[in-house]
């Protein structure tokens, strides 16, 4: 029987390496024939040796310069490696004394952000979020004077300026609202100005209708007319709503203090999240309190769960309630 050399060098190569000299030839390897079986496990003939012998794949062996798995201290954590690796590429910081420690030394002492600047990085990075579509925030108050339009005007000032997209604020109160007393006045365009406009198509047509300062934040102002001013109702908001989602990432709204009038209706049912601002005393604590139950009570449940409750004082050291007595009551 004549040796199946394919076969021989099909063998795996452990196998062969085990009980066979791969350099050694048999005596009558050169045309060997007979029916006798060998005693011995097969050997390799002199055409075997120079057919390809598939390779052992050898597994990747860690190089010197990185540490091998057993050498990692038994006690040593994940969260403990993550610290090492952080301390590796820490950045210097940006301000306070550490920043000029850093300069100072040319960089070889670098202890990193302090933990309020590592904070402050994190609220920039949340408020950085990109977004989908458009998000609209309404800030409301029963009670006039409590710093309800200050707190539009300063939360759309700072998203704007942190943000890289469009943000507006837009005055949605029927009882002639301030919020364009708040920024620089670049036109008397109101809400009833841009639902009047029947041109209005792009961005810069809906920018001829409102105000920006510094911050970048636009302004549409509501109208001064008392008795136009009355009539804006819940339609009217829906419709300028429908021209702003188009150009506009982020919509504020500047609300009356009469969460019964119509137009409270069409912001919060567009809302995706609400503001209460009340002030530092007990009988406006418990009003804003109310005002999350009512809302509660009148299918607004998941609009509440995403309210922020805002107590502004007005001047420092006004206070009149205990803060841990306000986190109590809600």
């Amino acid at each position: 029987m004549t040796e199946d050399n394919s076969s021989i060098a099909r063998s795996p190569r452990w196998l062969s390496a085990d009980v066979v000299d791969p350099t050694a030839q048999s005596d009558d390897s050169a045309g060997h024939s007979g029916d006798s079986t060998p005693d011995v496990p097969v050997q390799q003939s002199a055409a075997a040796t120079s057919a390809p012998v598939p390779q052992r794949q050898q597994p990747d062996r860690p190089s010197d310069t990185q540490p091998r798995p057993d050498t990692v201290h038994p006690e040593a954590r994940p969260a403990d490696q993550i610290d090492v690796l952080r301390r590796a590429k820490r950045r210097p910081a940006r301000r306070g004394y550490r920043r000029w420690l850093y300069r100072l030394t040319g960089g070889a002492v670098n202890v990193g952000k302090s933990p309020a600047e590592l904070e402050y990085e994190a609220l920039l990075q949340r408020v950085r979020q990109p977004l989908r579509g458009d998000y609209k925030i309404a800030v409301l108050s029963l009670k006039g004077g409590v710093g309800k339009t200050t707190t539009v005007a300063a939360l759309g000032s700072s998203l704007a300026s942190i943000r890289g997209d469009k943000v507006i604020a837009v005055d949605a109160n029927p009882d002639l609202g301030t919020l364009a007393d708040r920024g620089i006045r670049q036109n008397g365009s109101t809400v009833r100005d841009l639902l009047a406009d029947t041109d209005v198509h792009r961005y810069s047509d809906v920018r001829a209708h409102t105000s920006q300062g510094e911050s970048r934040l636009e302004i549409l102002a509501s109208e001064q007319d008392p008795a136009i001013a009355e009539a804006f109702d819940e339609q009217n908001y829906r419709n300028v709503l429908n021209i702003l989602e188009k150009h506009y990432n982020v919509i504020l709204a500047d609300c009356g203090t009469g969460i019964s009038h119509s137009v409270m209706h069409g912001v919060l049912d567009e809302a995706d999240a609400l503001i209460v601002v009340a002030a530092p005393a007990q009988d406006a604590v418990r009003s804003a309190a109310a005002t999350l139950q009512w809302l509660s009570a009148h299918t607004y449940e998941e609009l509440v769960a995403r309210t922020v409750v805002v107590v502004n004082s007005t001047r420092p050291g006004s206070s009149l309630v205990d803060p841990v007595e306000v986190a109590r009551v809600f």
